[in-house]
This record gives C-alpha cells, structure tokens and sequence, in this order.
C-alpha cells in the first residue's frame, strides 16, 4: 500500500507540521506502507525522513527534471519535469492521502485524491488545508468526507482502515507487481 503525503513545502513549513509529516512517515513505514509525496522540503522532507528512520521507502514525485532537487530522503525519485501537474501524480500513486497543513499545492492534491473517490485524511492542527478540509466535503456531490484526525499517527491509521475495507466509497486497487 502506498500512502500520499501533502502538505507545506520549505518555504512556509510549521515546526508542528515539520513535526506532523515526520510522525505520520515513520508511521507509515511500520504499517508496511511506502511514502509518496512530492519529493522537495518541508511535510515532504519530514515524511520522508520519519519513513527512514523507521526502515520504510518513500517516492519522491518532482515537479522539476532534475532528480538533484529531491529532498535527501528520498528512497525513490520520479523527476517530473511537470511542474504543477505533477501534484496529480502524488494524489493518483497513493491509495490514500494524508494532509498536514499545506497550500494551494496541497489543495489540489486532495482534491485530485476526493475526485478520485480515495480517502483523504487531514490532520486537524497542522494549519493552512488541512485545518480548512478536515471533516468537510469539497464539493455538493458530497462524494467522500475528508476524514480529520487528531494526530499524525492517527491520520494514518485511519487511512490504512479506509483502504483495507473501512471506506464505503471506492478504493484504489491497482495491482503492483511482486517481483
């Protein structure tokens, strides 16, 4: 399983959200799940790293060509040359997403994950998206609620139990190769 995570890059990063994303990694890499994000600074670099230190792999998908600018805990570079675009990539290669705090860049990443009918799960106290989204609908067709979360951990679970058979909506269910 593969879990998106969104949120602030370096440039307006919170030391809780920095906090946040780190936990929600480490997190992920012991359910037995691989980190996807956006592969630059702030939420990414901290989910990333979590996700080290705790022995898991984590994918960076960048919106530049240069795989040099991933952040340096990358297991896993994609270098786009996409620029935005590549935000779709990041929501459509999780099964589901976690958002900590974030921007714009954020927003569209969710919603690129509630249109395609995958959880999406904001952890609530982390600021900017996340705080805005948490146990909402994005839209009227009311498609799935964004899940809010207390914690980063939480955030994670809660993600793992929509994808393997909590959620009520569709799942993803591409199959990945085994070797």
């Amino acid at each position: 399983m593969q879990i998106s995570v969104a949120g602030y890059d370096a440039d307006s990063c919170t030391k809780a959200a920095y906090d946040a994303a780190y936990l929600a990694g480490k997190a992920i890499a012991a359910s037995g799940c691989v980190v996807v994000c956006g592969g630059l600074g702030g939420v990414m670099e901290a989910a990333c790293k979590g996700a080290r230190d705790a022995g898991g792999d984590s994918v960076g998908i960048l919106p530049s060509a240069d795989p040099n600018d991933a952040n340096r805990y990358c297991a896993f570079v994609v270098a786009t040359g996409l620029g935005h675009t590549r935000d779709f990539l990041v929501a459509y290669s999780g099964d589901a997403v976690v958002v900590i705090g974030g921007g714009a860049g954020t927003l569209i990443e969710a919603t690129a994950a509630y249109q395609a009918g995958k959880p999406v799960v904001a952890v609530r106290g982390t600021g900017g998206v996340a705080d805005e989204i948490a146990g909402k609908y994005l839209d009227d067709r009311r498609t799935r609620k964004i899940i809010g979360a207390p914690s980063a951990e939480e955030a994670v679970r809660m993600a793992v139990l929509e994808v393997s058979g909590g959620a009520k909506s569709p799942k993803s269910k591409a199959k990945r190769s085994t070797g």
